[in-house]
């Protein structure tokens, strides 16, 4: 979800088909996490979301293919494409390394401090998209969140694990931002979403296969029928069939109300996470998760 397309502004406010949607994409995003942490004893994560990215990239190529798109890299989007694809590489090999020691709820609410970071770097980087009151109040409400999520961790089993992996996270997060202002500040503004998304995804898969291929990850996979669904349903599903439907969305309804329902994705994460990987709750987590949800939609208010 890291891209930023450029759209044309939606005319249609949201209705029931369109709520339902975002319920499910929400749903899909927050259980990510979840489905990559569940193979972690088959397959590495960072070698999981190589593999997902690299096959995602091939497909949306397709895509772009038989819709007659433009497949050019003389565009003037090529520096851009290459400075996204690394930051989009690197937030994912943060979150990869990250769920080798927290957990997938942690993971899922750290990532989604990105809208806070997006925000106070386009406070600095552009003079029409300055900050009011409101959006301060919302950044410190989230930052006081996180401090209170993660201090849970220094008290909880294996908390050095923990705040190691929660620092990944946050690190994800500010990445994933870092990339929203690369698209935002370029020509990939204006670039249509399919060639966002080719330059993201095929550097992700790239900077993550030959990292694990360098740091002998790659050696460490039991493949089982498990774990090929897994992947299947990550490549297919999340990677490239959510996201392109994302950008469907935005061309077809109001962007503002479809992003509200982002906030949803930290809670599905958390909820999977206890339900499915029996992943505890620590109170101040539960706390600093929700302040972080409250600052992000402080900050998104206009």
């Amino acid at each position: 979800m890291s891209a930023e397309p450029s759209v044309i502004p939606s005319r249609k406010p949201l209705d029931g088909f369109s709520c339902g949607s975002m319920l499910v994409l929400c749903a899909l995003w927050g259980f990510q996490q979840v489905a990559i942490k569940s193979a972690v004893a088959e397959m590495s994560p960072v070698f999981q979301v190589g593999i997902r990215s690299a096959l995602a990239a091939v497909l949306v190529t397709l895509v772009m293919i038989f819709r007659r798109e433009n497949l050019s890299l003389r565009d003037g989007t090529l520096r851009p494409g290459l400075l996204v694809g690394l930051l989009f590489g690197g937030e994912f090999l943060a979150v990869s390394m990250g769920l080798n020691y927290t957990t997938a709820g942690h993971m899922a609410v750290f990532l989604y401090t990105a809208p806070v970071f997006t925000v106070l770097g386009i406070h600095w980087v552009s003079h029409e998209e300055r900050m009011n009151r409101k959006q301060w109040l919302g950044v410190a409400v989230a930052f006081a969140g996180i401090v209170t999520a993660f201090s849970g961790s220094f008290f909880a089993p294996g908390g050095k694990n923990l705040l190691l992996g929660d620092a990944l996270g946050i690190l994800g997060g500010i990445l994933w931002a870092a990339t929203t202002l690369a698209i935002r500040g370029s020509r990939l503004s204006e670039t249509p979403a399919t060639k966002t998304l080719r330059y993201q995804l095929g550097g992700a898969g790239v900077m993550l296969l030959l990292y694990a291929w360098l740091s002998g990850k790659t050696a460490a996979t039991t493949w089982t029928p498990k774990l090929g669904a897994n992947l299947v349903f990550q490549t297919l599903v999340v990677a490239f069939a959510s996201y392109l439907y994302w950008f469907w969305l935005l061309r077809k309804y109001l962007a503002s109300r479809l992003s509200v329902f982002s906030f949803l994705t930290p809670i599905f994460g958390i909820t999977f996470g206890v339900v499915l990987l029996k992943e505890p709750l620590d109170p101040k987590f539960v706390i600093g998760a929700l302040l972080v949800l409250v600052g992000i939609g402080i900050v998104n208010r206009r």
